[in-house]
């Protein structure tokens, strides 16, 4: 199975206009669905106290479900239909939101 459409020099692949619109909706299709999955699996490390408490407001401004390192774009991949990822537990998931410097000032007392 192949992720995304055919390329040519930077140019999507296709006979005609409508069949190129079909492959840039299913590349934007795939890379929602990759940002989705990316930002339940930060919610489910954020989660964790000991990731909370060692990022700053810096560290959190600076994360983004954007990235696809982990992603086999090329060649073929095994699915395992019998091992899923739990998204509900991930879902149940509440992240701490960001410090305000009343908390901060009262941590650090």
């Amino acid at each position: 199975m192949l992720l995304g459409p055919r390329c040519k020099d930077g140019d999507l692949a296709g006979a005609d206009k409508e069949s190129q619109e079909v492959s840039m909706l299913a590349l934007r299709l795939l890379q929602s669905a990759l940002v989705h999955v990316n930002t339940l699996l930060m919610q489910e490390v954020l989660a964790d106290p000991k990731w909370a408490d060692q990022l700053t407001d810096v560290d959190r401004r600076a994360l983004s479900p954007l990235f696809w390192t982990h992603v086999n774009p090329y060649g073929r991949f095994e699915l395992d239909m019998n091992s899923r990822l739990d998204l509900e537990a991930v879902a149940a998931v509440t992240v701490p939101g960001p410090r305000s410097p009343q908390s901060e000032a009262s941590a650090a007392r």
